[in-house]
């Protein structure tokens, strides 16, 4: 999944740095706005793998959809910042390990991240974009399931990448389909003292896919 989305962000930005020289004159450049905001509700697939000590084994983390709000600033009429902004909630486990499969709880994430992008047309209706950025992820409210004592998420820093494109329905709402992808990680602390004796480390990659579809507005 995430070699298909790397070539398929790559491959569309290379194909629009051409197609922006002859859409300058378009409707969008003439109806230029520097602050837009969007609503989307989103779908986060995480593809999760872990290096779980002592017990060995693998993580499976649920999906979630969620509503997410992003802000996007541009510095030229290719050139964008965005914030985006949301929460999500997963449910954990630990699965195949050496003591079976551990219900872990579910923990909640938010994930404020900050992308750079490039706008060009296609259309005078239709603004495709790819950004590239980071997040910091905050781990927060986990509960701990039956297993666990305690169950501790470091927060991270995470690389991003994005895709998306904007449809114009009049001179200031939009139609907004995103993608992105964050190359996200953590190191987990599971205390399973009453339980198993033990307190299990894990490193866990939860590397989500996040689709997004909702509405915007040029402000």
């Amino acid at each position: 999944m995430r070699k298909l989305f790397l070539s398929m962000v790559f491959g569309v930005l290379a194909s629009g740095i051409v197609c922006a020289q002859e859409s300058e004159e378009k409707l969008y450049y003439n109806d230029f706005h520097k602050w837009q905001v969007r609503l989307r509700g989103i779908l986060v697939t995480p593809d999760e793998s872990a290096n779980i000590g002592l017990i060995g084994g693998d993580a499976a983390i649920s999906k979630s959809f969620m509503p997410e709000l992003d802000f996007t600033y541009y510095f030229t009429k290719n050139i964008a910042a965005e914030l985006i902004l949301g929460t999500t909630n997963h449910d954990v486990k630990a699965i195949n390990t050496a003591v079976g499969n551990l219900d872990l709880g579910d923990v909640w994430l938010l994930p404020p991240t900050l992308t750079f992008q490039y706008h060009w047309n296609v259309e005078e209706n239709v603004r495709p974009y790819v950004g590239a950025g980071f997040n910091y992820t905050i781990f927060y409210n986990a509960a701990n399931g039956p297993i666990a004592d305690n169950v501790d998420y470091e927060n991270s820093f995470s690389p991003a990448m994005q895709f998306g494109i904007d449809f114009d329905i009049s001179k200031r709402w939009f139609i907004n389909i995103d993608a992105k992808y964050l190359f996200l990680s953590t190191d987990v602390e599971v205390d399973a003292t009453s339980a198993l004796g033990a307190v299990v480390n894990a490193e866990v990659d939860i590397n989500p896919f996040i689709a997004g579809i909702g509405i915007g507005f040029k402000l």
